[in-house]
């Protein structure tokens, strides 16, 4: 018997026992499912995450607030290893004021790009005429560099400028989801006009460009305005802290940046060289590298599902075969008796094992990248397809084929055609 005659062979016996196959099939699918799936999923999560801080890249960092230390019994940590900086107790806890963020830009040298920005303390109702929205559009305090610092780019109009944020006046820009609900598609119908946020009347100077969302939240709905009028109607909170984004035009030079903002800001702070900072430095790639850290576990468990359904499959398969051979014993012993050799009749039932398996396997693929990129879609993300994970899944498979079929295979090369021909 020619390979090809053994493939064929094998190929009809798989058509002819369907419920069987069909069975085996779907086992083998879940698990390759799960696995794709997952995997899929994660895949669009960082696509859409890294797109996120995409804007301020890997050349920016941000200083914020440090929430202070507290121990077991819910007090501040006071005491320190002998030999460290010590803190300095009336200056820890503090946010970052509008003062100390203005005296940072002011003090700060290095050749970058700096933003003072502070979040409105709830969402906003917007309103136009007879129209408003629901009271969930994003409010934010930023100045003239916000935009370019957050990824975001003006379609029409103008961007905040520094006399806007110096005297407080009530301007703003929009986003596109606003813009278009109140004056249409025409992005140069909003300029000028006067809503009201919370029943405040600001003239909007600028529509933005669309952005699209993040984790299921519109960056399109929002409101962009001064941090001086975030401040002033916006945030109930006197001890609200500003967050202070800086970025450099080449990564060669984010090491010394932070260096030289560290030691600008010390002194507004009001530190000494034997404290310890009260403030933080998040670099911008720090998030995606920490979220994509904890994805990875997520990884590890779904290799773990899918290995654990697929050896359940294995042993299901490799039952199936063995069952088939005690079927088949007659059938092997007339295959022998008209010239067939063992290697013959183990190569049948190995490839029948095989096709079962990736069989299997390119039913889940298929349904994992399609499950996986409901997330995708979800998330606004492109199509996207693991093939590292598609290629492990096809091998995978392979593999479970080829072991739950070799005891199989061989039991029935080993059978003997005059007692196979007697069996009934």
């Amino acid at each position: 018997m020619t390979l090809r005659d053994t493939l064929s062979l094998s190929f009809r016996t798989v058509r002819s026992n369907r419920l069987r196959t069909g069975i085996t099939v779907a086992i083998i699918a879940l698990g390759i499912t799960a696995l794709i799936g997952i995997n899929t999923a994660i895949v669009a999560i960082k696509q859409k995450f890294l797109e996120s801080f995409s804007s301020m890249g890997a050349t920016g960092f941000t200083i914020r607030y440090q929430e202070p230390r507290r121990g077991f019994n819910n007090e501040e940590v006071k005491k320190e290893k002998r030999g460290a900086k010590k803190e300095k107790k009336s200056n820890m806890g503090k946010p970052i004021t509008v003062h100390q963020a203005e005296a940072f830009k002011a003090a700060y040298t290095f050749p970058a790009q700096v933003s003072a920005n502070i979040v409105g303390d709830r969402s906003a109702i917007v309103a136009y005429e007879n129209r408003k929205t629901n009271p969930n559009v994003w409010l934010v305090g930023g100045d003239e560099n916000y935009t370019g610092l957050n990824g975001f780019a003006v379609e029409n109009g103008r961007d905040l400028n520094p006399v806007d944020i110096e005297t407080g006046r009530n301007v703003c820009l929009v986003g596109k989801d606003i813009a278009t609900r109140f004056f249409g598609e025409n992005a140069e119908r909003p300029l000028d006009k006067i809503i009201r946020v919370d029943n405040i009347p600001f003239r909007i100077i600028g529509v933005l460009k669309p952005k699209g969302s993040t984790f299921g939240r519109s960056l399109d709905n929002l409101v962009i305005i001064s941090y001086s009028n975030v401040r002033r109607y916006f945030n109930s909170n006197p001890n609200a802290s500003f967050n202070i984004q800086v970025k450099v035009s080449d990564i060669k030079l984010i090491d010394g940046a932070i260096g030289e903002a560290t030691s600008a800001f010390r002194p507004i702070r009001q530190l000494t060289v034997t404290e310890t900072d009260n403030f933080m430095i998040d670099k911008s790639d720090s998030f995606a590298e920490m979220l994509i850290r904890n994805l990875s576990f997520i990884t590890m468990a779904a290799l773990l599902i899918g290995v654990i359904t697929l050896v359940g499959a294995a042993i299901g398969l490799m039952n199936i075969m063995l069952v088939a051979v005690t079927e088949r014993t007659k059938e092997i012993g007339l295959v022998k008796a008209i010239g067939g050799k063992r290697k013959n009749i183990r190569y049948q039932f190995l490839y029948e094992s095989i096709i079962i398996s990736l069989l299997g396997a390119a039913f889940g693929i298929v349904l994992g990248i399609i499950l996986g990129n409901i997330v995708g879609i979800l998330l606004s993300t492109s199509f996207v397809v693991p093939w590292d994970w598609v290629l492990t899944g096809v091998i995978i498979c392979s593999l479970v084929g080829l072991l739950a079929g070799l005891y199989p295979a061989i039991k029935a090369g080993k059978l003997n055609p005059i007692e196979a021909l007697r069996y009934e």
